[in-house]
Order: C-alpha cells, then structure tokens, then sequence
C-alpha cells in the first residue's frame, strides 16, 4: 500500500440507477468508510466548512473516533459541501486509482440524491434551482423583480429571507429585460477561420447578458463565426439538490442540440465554468452510454480554454492596446476542476503589459450555497482571504470566471470596511470583458 496516488485522479461513472445507490444503510457504511480516512490524513481541514465540521464532530465524541459519532450528524458535513471538486482535484490522496478509492464530493452527491428521494428537500430550495422558467418569468418584468431583490431594499429582503431561506445580505444576481437569445448576433467581416455554438447558459442569458455579447464581439472580431445555443439550463443547480434525474433528463436535451452543431463542424464554448465542467466531466459520469453527451464533452472549450487554443495556433488578432489599470483575478473554482490550467490568467497576459495578480482562494459561494440564511457567514469567513488578496492588488479590474463568485468577492471586500467602492469597475465582472476592452470593445 502506497501513502497517497502518484497517478492522475480518475473518477468512476455515477450509478445513479442501481438500487443501492438510494439505499441510506449502504450510504451510512461508505460515509463512515471514507470519514474514517479523512479523520487519518487532514490535509482538507482548510478547504471548506464541510472539514472542520466532521473533524469536530470526530474530536468531540466520546472516544474521540468515528465510532461515537451518531449517523444523523452526518447531515451537518454534508450541507456544507459546494461542490466545488478542490478536495478531489488537489488535496486528497487517496483518489482513484487509489485503493481508498475516495471521491468525497460523489459521495456528498449521493447523500443529497438520498435526501431528495425522500421528499427532504424545501419545496422553496426546489424553486430556485428552476433557473429557465424563473428566467423567462423575471424577463419581462426585471426591473420590479430586481428592486425586490436589491439587498439594500428593505421591506423585501426580510420577508424573502423568511420565506426561502435566502440572507438578506446577500448579493443576488439581476435579471436583464432582454436575454442573450433575443440579442442582436454579431457577424464577422472576413471569412470565418473556425464555427462554434456558444452556449449561452442560463446565467448568460438570462442575468448578464453583457459577458455573452463582449464573447461574441471578441470572436468575431478573430473572425470567429458564432451561432448562439441556449436549449436549457445545464443541470447544475439540480445536481448541487441531488435532482439527478433532472441533470439526465436536461443533459439529454443540451447534448442532442450540440451535436446536431458538433456535426456540422461546430466546437462548443460554454460561457460559464461550472457550465462547462458539467458538458465535459459531469454529464460522462451520469450518462456515460450516450453518444450525445460522449461527443458533447470531446468538444466542449471553457471561455478562455478557447481563446488561449486561437492564440497558441497563431489565429488570435493582436489588435490590442494596454488597459488603463491592473486586473485581479479569482480562478474559479469550476474552472481549475476542469484540469485545463489557469487558462484565464494566460488569456488576460495576451494583453500588451497586462498586470494580472492571480487569485487562487475560493470566492465561498458556491453556487447557490453561499447565498442561504445558514451559510452566508461561513461563505464571507471562506471567501475573505480571496476578497482580502483581491483587496490588496488595487486592482481596477475584480474579475472572476465564475460572475456569481465575482460578486461574493465584492462583498467580501466591503465587509472589510477599508476600500471606496469607486475605486473598481462594478460593470466587468468575467475576464473576456477585460479582453473585450483591450480590443475597444464596449
């Protein structure tokens, strides 16, 4: 026996469909299993909340080992995991094909795929994770529904704090009057060198529209021809619920529309990180015998990954001039899962002496984590090393890959109480913004 995995980690289909899967005593048994190797090593304790929570629980029982600790006080570790892959992706040493075979954060998927067949989930928890429809619902009315999400509204946010769960303080994304879909489409003027489909996702589309069209205008100004492809949400909110029917039943229609593009010479670019780790690497696991999805992932290039791919083969216009400030950067953690490198960080030094100052400290969001009454606080306690780096680069640009963690960081930053909030751009959140100035796009 090995101490840790020198192999690169491997991760086993999901067997989502198998009777055992639900079955809470075969949970029980692998949760005590992989804790139990947890409790031995440490190396996680400071990556979440999801950590420190079970080594207490082990550290205050009786015997200070699993055995005292009571299988209902599990739920606490597991409600604290944001599915953001790190323990897998960097620390854990014991990952396939390691003997210990451990994937903590599948394991917390199964936990939570067993709580939502059992009926555990809020009927409010289940609303929210409805990104297509609240979208298409918030659209034609988004002015109303972003005054009644301000968080400085307050007549509003008290009462949706008490009916959904959701901090008061925290920062909830705005909803646009005109979706990505129903923009304009950006042609280039040349002959195109490359087709892609981009994916809008639903953040894309339906919240900030603006980092869907500085993509389309950076592509076609490399003579990039762009089709825009919004058919649904990618699944991720569901997944973070453990709704992995719903995953399944929407990668089905995502992948099918794709590959109908990937046929006719299409390279798919997701617009947001954590879109495009479930095109690449999720959706295999859920729906490995699916040929859609199989060539979906083949095909897939997160936002940077593709524009870093133009530049390393010579096809990416150097038409840009220097910005007028620093820019500093939050690697999503989404991103990094994609074990494609610190593509953003290369993109953003394409830009004639670009100062860039690389976060590499989760933002504490976690998708819609980060945003709950129960977590907020630890989501800010998580984030504000990121916020305080970010903080410290005086940067113009506060960019992340993932926007959601973009603003969590904002957040972070003013809790601090030692920055003036002009001193940054509020209106770039996404790093192709960025690389869309450097080319006097606005």
């Amino acid at each position: 026996m090995s101490e840790g995995s020198l192999e690169a980690p491997t991760r086993h289909n999901i067997p989502w469909k198998e009777k055992d899967y639900l079955n809470p005593q075969a949970i029980d048994s692998e949760m005590r299993r992989v804790f139990d190797v947890c409790h031995g090593c440490r190396r996680c304790f400071n990556l979440c909340d999801s950590f420190p929570r079970l080594f207490d629980l082990i550290d205050d029982s009786d015997s200070e080992e699993l055995d005292t600790v009571e299988s209902k006080d599990f739920k606490t570790v597991v409600d604290a995991c944001t599915f953001c892959d790190m323990c897998f992706m960097t620390k854990c040493p014991y990952v396939p094909p390691h003997e210990f075979d451990l994937d903590f954060p599948h394991l917390m998927l199964r936990y939570r795929a067993m709580e939502f067949d059992q009926g555990k989930v809020a009927y409010t928890t289940k609303q929210i994770t409805k990104t297509d429809r609240n979208g298409k619902m918030a659209s034609p009315i988004a002015s109303l529904i972003n005054w009644t999400t301000k968080r400085q509204n307050k007549i509003t946010r008290p009462v949706m704090e008490k009916i959904t769960k959701i901090h008061r303080e925290a920062e909830l994304p705005e909803f646009t009057s005109m979706p990505l879909t129903k923009r304009t489409p950006i042609k280039t003027h040349t002959k195109p060198k490359r087709k892609v489909a981009l994916y809008a996702t639903c953040f894309g589309n339906y919240n900030n529209p603006s980092i869907g069209d500085a993509m389309r205008a950076v592509l076609a100004k490399n003579n990039v021809e762009v089709e825009l492809v919004y058919p649904a949400c990618c699944g991720m909110p569901q997944l973070e619920q453990g709704d992995i029917t719903s995953v399944a039943e929407k990668a089905k229609i995502v992948a099918s529309e794709l590959a109908n593009w990937i046929k006719k010479d299409y390279q798919i670019i997701a617009l947001i990180p954590s879109c495009a780790l479930m095109l690449k690497f999720e959706w295999p696991l859920i729906l490995p015998d699916d040929i859609n999805v199989k060539v979906v992932s083949e095909n897939t290039f997160d936002a940077a990954e593709f524009i870093v791919d133009l530049a390393k083969k010579g096809e990416l216009s150097n038409e840009m001039v220097g910005l007028d400030g620093s820019i500093s950067l939050q690697l999503a953690c989404h991103s990094r899962a994609q074990n494609m490198g610190p593509k953003a960080a290369e993109m953003l030094r394409l830009i004639p002496d670009a100062q860039v100052e690389v976060v590499e400290r989760c933002s504490g969001h976690g998708g819609s984590w980060g945003i709950m009454k129960d977590n907020f606080d630890v989501a800010l306690k998580i984030g504000r090393p990121a916020a305080r780096k970010a903080l410290e680069s005086k940067a113009k640009y506060i960019v992340s890959e993932c926007p959601l963690a973009r603003e969590h960081i904002i957040q972070g930053i003013d809790k601090l109480n030692e920055t003036n909030p002009e001193n940054f751009s509020k209106v770039v959140q996404h790093p192709i913004q960025v690389l869309a100035l450097a080319y006097g796009i606005k």
